[in-house]
């Protein structure tokens, strides 16, 4: 059976096309390995080893940035390792020897040179931060021996290292290896063999390395790193020898049985389907005895708002209802926290932003309707009435409850919605007032919340808050539909927004509308013919004159562009369950072909995940970080969707 994920060498030897495709592997403390499929990191973000370490910094540290390979026969050296230098200089040019790459279990590449046929697997532990990489001698006429060349960043993924006198290239011999730490507060690195190796100390700095994706942002892109040493032995025909590099020692002869025993528990990049479940399990992390969905990589943190939009899809839509439970456990905490005003103390960043209650609310609504009702009552019904309480109360320092029903929130001078791309500090898409998916969410809250009160028993309550939702209906009619069919982006007093953004998409994807049939059907037509894209909805509608499609160049180009054109699959999760929600049955197979585009992502940019966002217009390439949790989260959910209604 041939491998979902794979290319030739034809496309790996082309670096027009193989250095835009990235692997990465995670495990649950947050750190990672990335990497493009031929071995050349392009970012700084890239290395080997990433890991946090949270004596020095709330940061992620590369450690280990690359490994060199080089197999030797008759003491002709073939290196086949691939860097880019500065002044468009690349060496040692190994691409060229690659005959193919393919993800299986591991990400696997062979090389081919002469006679010699060499397949090399990356592992990233799971459960520890140890990167294993396994060499498998496949075919070889003549004695072979294989050189390991590690090179060292010991920096943060924000920063780059340079030639310096105060690194400590000292090396400790450990069991079939060598121990150091290059810089103080740092952690020791391990790097070991299963097979006894000779090392050869250097000692040695490698200047000019150039990330080209950098320098197209416009940043910095030139380091220099350390070259402590090789690793050199002899490789036979059929042998495997494991390379490990992480924060422990480990006893060299398990790394065989590590890499057997993880190989067959790892999940298999065999189906789009499979390729989103490894992907969603990737965004969840362990820390300090609490647990977090991060927004993405390599970049991100635990963000509240994408937590709550990303949470659903990536436990309930898995059928992992347990695991809801788990990271909503520590979610509560950072909620609780804003609702009784006191600090957020554990690390979900950007709580007090005045939608976050309203998407923790409907996060938990989905538990509620998908999972088990009286559950969610017996664990999240106290929470929910704080919330609203909260809210109705007018606590929040910048979410505030109109007479009219409507909340009102103040966005001119700092960001308050997901559109949060700035510049010198205010907002460049500056959305303020009553605000579309915030009174959609809202609406949506309060007819949840009466739902839940009825089957608490409090009916008189629940009456009163299905009042107050007609009201909210009756007033969001008035605010935000128009005469062109679509809905108002915001609405602050004489300001109106008439830019078609994909916005209004909440006020008939969720499971209350506040709109009519009619006036629901006249605005999903206007997003399918304005908004509508392969690879997600479009930030604001080509026919304004503010839209920029391609998020490239310089930091300011990229900013002006991040929400003025651009495409978000995540959108295109609700967009696909508006368009059901109206259409039924005859959505299906519009709803299938719009499958297509993103099971044709997963080849390209981060292999196997869905990136933060593509372009607006043709070809709508892929950008910004290489996996998103909202986008991977909103394409499951599309597809249990498309399950249930096939069920029916």
């Amino acid at each position: 059976m041939s491998t979902f994920i794979s290319f030739d060498n034809v496309k790996m030897t082309n670096l027009g096309e193989s250095l835009g495709k990235e692997i990465l592997c995670t495990n649950d403390t947050g750190a990672y390995c990335s990497t493009t499929i031929v071995g050349c990191n392009t970012r700084k973000y890239h290395g080997l080893l990433v890991v946090p370490i949270p004596e020095l910094d709330n940061e992620l540290h590369v450690l280990l940035n690359s490994l060199d390979e080089t197999v030797i026969q008759h003491g002709a050296e073939f290196n086949l390792a691939l860097h880019k230098y500065q002044g468009d200089h690349w060496s040692p040019n190994g691409h060229k020897y690659i005959r193919s790459f393919e993800w299986k279990a591991f990400p696997t590449t062979v090389y081919r040179i002469g006679g010699v046929l060499l397949q090399k697997e990356i592992h990233f532990r799971r459960s520890e931060s140890r990167v294993i990489i396994r060499y498998t001698l496949l075919d070889a006429h003549s004695p072979t021996t294989l050189r390991l060349n590690p090179f060292l960043a010991y920096r943060s993924t924000r920063t780059f290292t340079h030639r310096n006198n105060v690194c400590n290239g000292t090396t400790h011999e450990i069991k079939n290896g060598v121990k150091m730490c290059l810089y103080k507060g740092y952690p020791d690195i391990y790097m070991q063999t299963n097979k006894k190796a000779e090392f050869h100390h250097v000692g040695d700095w490698y200047m000019g390395f150039d990330y080209p994706v950098e320098r197209q942002r416009g940043w910095e892109s030139n380091e220099d790193l350390y070259h402590p040493g090789y690793f050199e032995m002899q490789i036979k025909k059929g042998e495997s020898i494991c390379f490990s590099a992480g924060l422990t020692e480990i006893q060299p002869s398990n790394l065989k049985r590590i890499m057997d025993v993880d190989e067959t528990d790892t999940e298999r990049l065999d189906s789009f389907y499979n390729c989103l479940y490894h992907a969603a399990h990737q965004f969840r992390i362990h820390k300090g005895g609490e647990n977090y969905i991060i927004a993405g990589y390599p970049w991100f943190k635990c963000r509240a708002r994408d937590l709550f939009v990303a949470m659903p899809g990536l436990t309930l839509s898995l059928g992992e209802p347990a695991t809801f439970e788990l990271y909503m456990k520590t979610a509560a905490k950072a909620l609780t926290s804003i609702v009784e005003d006191k600090p957020v103390e554990v690390e979900i960043y950007e709580t007090d932003k005045p939608d976050t209650l309203l998407w923790a609310l409907w996060c938990i609504m989905q538990y509620y309707r998908h999972h088990d009702r009286k559950k969610a009552i017996e664990l999240y019904g106290d929470l929910v009435c704080k919330i609203m309480d909260y809210i109705f109360a007018n606590k929040h320092k910048n979410l505030f409850l109109h007479d009219n029903g409507l909340l009102y929130s103040n966005g001119k001078e700092e960001p308050v919605t997901w559109m949060n791309s700035t510049h010198d500090g205010k907002p460049i898409v500056p959305r303020s007032g009553y605000i579309v998916e915030f009174n959609a969410l809202w609406y949506n809250a309060l007819r949840f919340y009466a739902e839940m009160l009825n089957d608490m028993s409090r009916h008189d309550e629940a009456n009163k808050i299905n009042i107050l939702s007609e009201k909210v209906e009756r007033s969001f009619q008035y605010v935000f539909v128009n005469d062109n069919g679509y809905l108002y982006d915001y609405v602050d007093g004489q300001m109106v927004s008439w830019e078609v953004r994909p916005n209004m998409i909440l006020a008939f994807a969720l499971d209350y509308s506040p709109l009519t049939k009619e006036q629901r059907k006249r605005a999903l037509d206007v997003c399918t013919r304005e908004l509508v894209t392969p690879k997600g909805l479009r930030s604001l509608s080509p026919k304004s004159g503010g839209y920029r499609p391609y998020y490239a160049g310089v930091q300011w180009d990229r900013d002006e562009s991040y929400h003025n054109g651009t495409a978000w699959p995540w959108l295109t999760g609700l967009y696909l369950e508006a368009y059901l929600k109206i259409h039924k049955m005859s959505g299906l197979s519009f709803i299938e072909r719009q499958m297509v585009g993103f099971e044709e992502e997963l080849f390209y940019h981060g292999l196997g995940s869905i990136p933060e966002m593509f372009d607006g217009n043709p070809p709508f390439h892929g950008r910004g970080g290489i996996s998103f949790a909202m986008n991977v989260a909103a394409i499951i959910r599309a597809i249990r969707l498309l399950d249930r209604h096939h069920e029916q």
